[in-house]
This record gives structure tokens, sequence and C-alpha cells, in this order.
């Protein structure tokens, strides 16, 4: 996490070819395990971040692939409830 904070620019650079609108990665410890729990608001675009040629793009693929348990499965959870002002919801279009 203190690599993506170190290049924050370099990261608004991924979003928008991947339409990510808004990502958040929360932490928590449990019993002495840390946890990480990603939020994210993003487009319907099927792009494949480990397609990516961008060089922060390939740090985070193998930083997934070291540190991610992919036996545990990810969980899409329903909304309830989605408040957003309607003119950044009208600002939050892929670019043409």
């Amino acid at each position: 996490m203190g690599f993506l904070n170190a290049n924050a620019e370099a990261v608004r650079e991924t979003l928008e070819p991947e339409q990510m609108y808004v990502e958040t990665i929360f932490t928590e410890k449990v019993e002495g395990v840390q946890y990480l729990y990603w939020y994210s608001v993003q487009g319907e675009v099927d792009v494949d971040v480990a397609l990516s040629e961008h060089w922060l793009d390939q740090h985070h693929v193998t930083f997934w692939r070291e540190c991610i348990d992919d036996e545990y499965p990810p969980v899409d959870l329903t909304p309830l409830v989605h408040m957003v002002p309607e003119r950044v919801i009208a600002s939050m279009k892929p670019l043409d």
C-alpha cells in the first residue's frame, strides 16, 4: 500500500483506461492476520489488468500473485442504498 501511496500520480494514470472511477483499499487485523478489502466504482469495460503494459499495473499484478489468496473467493455485495449527487454520476462516464 505504501507503493501505491508513493506513486499516486501513476495510479491515477491507470484509472481512466480501466474505467475505475473510485478505488479504495481498507485494512483490518483479526487475530494477528491482516486483511485487505477493495471497494470500487467502475464502468463496465472488461479490462484485464494483467494485460496492461503500464509499469504500475505490472507491479500491481506481481504483488497480487505474491500476496493475494486466490482460493479465497471475492464477494460482490448487493448495494441497498447508493447516494451520489447527479453531477458526480454525470462526470463518471467513459471518455470518448
